[in-house]
């Protein structure tokens, strides 16, 4: 039924068809939606469904109170309907809508009655009274008419049915014929009466607004639906080209199993004749051996049966040398392994989910080069650091590339390259990792799809060893530092002596999050347990141990009898507590209400500062800050071992305070005194130094989710971050 109308009014005849039906619209009526359908479709539509949706767009819609019969005419489509009726009626063999006859005569069209009359029928209608103000169209005027403007329905007045609807009453909110502006919506102070050109135009205005409004998202959508079609007319050559690639990828592993297995097989056959040749020099030594040994019994044999006591004296001299030789002569008489195995270092089922990370398909969003970005991390020599490449399409979403579309370049001062390696990360997220030997100035160039990303070239500052990667709070804001612990969002919790408080900071940061006050006269140590609540220790006046919940609000205090000086802790995965006591001189384990299970180290320490423990092992480290050394406790109060000794040396301490420790187990130590960072492993043998502080008064360390150590300095007022892997 698709098609063009004819005359000069260009418009599709789809737009006159209910989209229910496929039939020209009967009684068009508008949903709130501004979708259209015949009356009689939505009322059996309506009929199924509750509430009712839409059929085209399938939004649900509320019906007026009475029902589809209150929903609003779509009086333009009647309009059109009733053009192309009168376009169709001024042809020959169609009859008149009043005496059904006329097919070959004269006709003329009633723009307010919408019927077609034959020339008589049309004379008689204009002579009745009620119909004399009728617009009739003549035939010439259907057949050469270039606009729709005398087909327009007009809308007569529900209550005065000849009257067309001419005012609008504004404190109503509804159109009004002549006559109601006498009668029930007379002017006045309870009715303002308009005529409706006015309304009309404002209301044209007003839908010009939101014509202007919908513009853009139109042109929009329109470049989006382009930019579809483009990508979809990529979509045959991508897959090809994927095609072609992923053939030839699988082809290249299958040679390189094939090759492998000649190899294998070749081996096979030459480790057989290896294991051949071996048997066969054995077999040679142990038969020539024999042969010797079987000699000089047989001579033996023969001088004990026939010879004379002359012969004997004689000879045996001669064979107890001889045959003393032949047992000194130590054969390997052990069979040589005699079997060749296949040996497989990854079974087939380990090697199929290899082969399936081998590769991946994705589908691959246009990236926009200028909305890409690297974000540069901290990068210390000597260490593996990294940059983050973000690749973007245009509208700010995350896409991926391939890598080949992804060109980095990293140089140093001189313009000498540093080897990159790259990794994809996530969605859009692609890992720069390199490592340098020298501090300095480095130039890093990253494109996409051989365009600069946005900010490149980057500049890359390499810091040394012994400079933080990260200073958290400064003097005045973070007030005198002791405890720090890494807390179960990833962020660093640090116990602030001077200023009496817990405060929270982002890790990447460093921004503050949240702070809450700790009583005690001084508060030092801190851990947060499996719930993510902090447990912090406070010695002096109002000393214990208080629990916080995740946000910081006070939840618990515990003051056990045992306790009388605690500084650092840490808390186990059941609960339970390890405390250390200085003025105890003993480390207290403790159940998760604070009552004591066993004092552990009394005699051994002399000045227990803070606590590491390895669950994994069942084993707890702990500073003895004044005799210089790190002890080792089981958490039966077993004493395992102890490491380091006073000194300036790799190995040795001056006044160890915080202690932490790695997913490997190594034991990561820092000096109060002269700041050394040193890492131990898990036996307590030294491996490396990875950085020296300056300044002293470091205190208690963690580990950060981004591979640093994060070291409270207390009369720097502040928390710095160490690279360390």
């Amino acid at each position: 039924m698709a098609g063009k109308v004819e005359g000069s009014v260009d418009f599709d005849e789809q737009f006159l068809t209910c989209p229910v039906c496929l039939l020209y619209f009967r009684d068009p009526r508008v949903l709130p939606c501004l979708h259209t359908f015949c009356k009689e479709c939505l009322q059996r539509w309506a009929t199924k469904q509750q509430p009712l949706e839409c059929p085209t767009c399938r939004t649900q819609v509320s019906l007026p109170d009475h029902g589809v019969d209150g929903l609003r005419g779509n009086f333009y489509v009647n309009n059109l309907l009733d053009f192309v009726a009168a376009k169709k009626g001024a042809q020959p063999g169609v009859t008149c809508h009043v005496c059904e006859g006329g097919q070959g005569g004269v006709k003329s069209w009633c723009a307010d009655c919408a019927i077609l009359l034959c020339e008589s029928c049309a004379k008689m209608h204009c002579r009745i009274p009620a119909l004399k103000e009728h617009e009739v169209v003549p035939q010439e005027a259907i057949k050469t008419k270039d606009d729709m403007e005398k087909f327009r329905r007009k809308k007569h007045c529900n209550k005065h049915k000849n009257q067309e609807l001419a005012f609008y009453c504004k404190s109503c909110n509804t159109l009004i014929c002549t006559a109601c502006t006498v009668i029930d919506h007379r002017p006045g102070k309870d009715h303002n009466t308009v005529e409706i050109s006015p309304v009309a135009q404002t209301k044209k205005e007003s839908l010009q607004s939101l014509m202007d409004q919908l513009t853009p998202r139109l042109n929009s959508i329109h470049v989006a639906l382009e930019e579809i079609d483009k990508e979809k007319a990529k979509l045959p050559i991508t897959k090809k080209e994927a095609t072609s690639e992923a053939t030839t990828y699988f082809r290249h592993l299958v040679d390189l199993i094939k090759k492998q297995e000649e190899a294998t097989l070749a081996q096979i056959d030459s480790t057989c004749q290896e294991i051949a040749k071996s048997l066969d020099t054995q077999k040679a030594e142990l038969e020539f051996d024999e042969t010797g040994i079987r000699s000089a019994y047989d001579f033996c044999k023969q001088a004990v049966e026939h010879g004379s006591d002359v012969h004997i004296v004689e000879v045996e001299g001669q064979v107890q040398k001889r045959v003393e030789d032949l047992l000194a002569k130590r054969a390997d008489m052990t069979p040589r392994p005699g079997e060749v195995n296949f040996v497989k270092n990854t079974n087939v089922t380990d090697f199929d989910k290899q082969l399936t990370k081998l590769v991946d398909v994705v589908a691959m969003r246009k990236v926009d080069p200028s909305k890409c970005s690297v974000d540069v991390k901290p990068a210390v020599v000597g260490f593996v650091n990294i940059c983050l490449l973000n690749t973007i399409d245009k509208n700010g979403k995350p896409c991926g590339v391939r890598r080949e579309d992804i060109t980095a370049n990293l140089k140093d001062s001189l313009g000498k390259p540093v080897q990159l390696q790259l990794e994809q990360t996530g969605e859009g997220v692609y890992e720069i990792s390199y490592k340098t030997q020298d501090i300095g100035r480095y130039v890093l160039e990253v494109k996409v799809r051989s365009q600069p990303v946005a900010g490149s070239p980057v500049d890359i500052t390499v810091q040394g060893r012994d400079t933080p990667v990260l200073t958290i709070g400064r003097a005045g804001k973070v007030n005198k530092p002791v405890g720090v612990v890494v807390d179960k969002s990833g962020n660093i919790a640090v116990v602030e002596q001077g200023n009496k408080r817990v405060q929270v900071f982002d890790v990447e940061k460093g921004q503050s999050l949240k702070c809450f006050s700790v009583d005690g006269e001084g508060p030092f140590g801190i851990d947060a347990d499996s719930n993510g609540r902090f447990l912090v220790t406070s010695w002096g006046q109002g000393y214990g141990i208080r629990c916080f919940s995740e946000e910081g609000e006070l939840l618990n205090t515990f003051k056990p009898g045992c306790m009388e000086y605690p500084l650092g802790l840490a808390v186990l995965g059941d609960g339970r507590m390890i405390l250390a006591d200085k003025q105890q001189k003993s480390c207290l384990l403790l159940n998760s209400d604070g009552s004591l299970i066993r004092e552990i180290g009394k005699g051994l320490l002399q000045e227990p500062w803070f606590i590491a423990v390895d669950e994994s092992r069942d084993l707890f480290y702990v500073t003895d800050h004044s005799a210089h050394v790190v002890l080792t406790f089981d958490l039966t109060g077993n004493h395992r071992f102890a490491f380091g000794k006073e000194g300036r040396n790799d190995g040795e301490f001056q006044n160890p305070s915080g202690v932490a420790l790695d997913q490997a187990g190594n034991i990561i130590v820092v000096n109060c005194h002269d700041g050394r960072l040193q890492v131990f492993g898990p036996d307590g043998t030294f491996k490396e130094k990875i950085a020296t502080i300056e300044g002293g008064y470091s205190y208690g360390i963690a580990l950060t989710p981004d591979g640093c150590v994060a070291v409270a300095r207390l009369y720097r007022g502040c928390v710095e971050k160490y690279k360390y892997k």
